[in-house]
């Protein structure tokens, strides 16, 4: 026996013309409060923020930024805003709990930094240098 398995569940039925019920419900909403703000402050006081409304209904109903609602993207911006966040650093030693011959490699990485930093001309003696260096470490070692 077969069955019928019903497909495209995340898509919502077109209730009211062109548009779904939920999107009905942010443009009459929108509409509303715009309604609201013009009856309570007029048109000169009431225009930014019936422009304000207006625009955060257009946004909830047609905007959708990566094919996900634009609720959802208010959603994580309130709960990123009033959630509490955890601060995690990594306590570094102190300079006095450096043994010496940790001290010791960090002045003469130093110092060799430095020379090649005034180093200037070719890259053969560049290299020539370098090689030199690192034949004396081995030699001193």
């Amino acid at each position: 026996m077969q069955f019928q398995v019903p497909q495209f569940l995340e898509i919502e039925d077109k209730i009211f013309g062109p548009f779904t019920f939920r999107e009905f419900a942010y443009l009459a909403g929108g509409g509303g409060m715009c309604f609201v703000l013009y009856k309570i402050l007029g048109l000169f006081w009431g225009f930014i923020p019936i422009l304000i409304m207006a625009g955060l209904a257009l946004m909830l109903t047609f905007y959708k930024p990566n094919n996900k609602p634009f609720i959802n993207m208010l959603e994580a911006a309130f709960r990123y805003a009033f959630q509490d966040k955890l601060y995690i650093w990594k306590r570094r030693k102190a300079s006095k709990e450096k043994s010496a011959k940790e001290i010791e490699a960090s002045r003469l990485e130093a110092e060799a930094l430095t020379r090649v930093v005034k180093l200037s001309g070719s890259k053969l003696r560049d290299l020539a240098w370098s090689l030199d260096v690192l034949d004396l470490k081995k030699h001193g070692e």
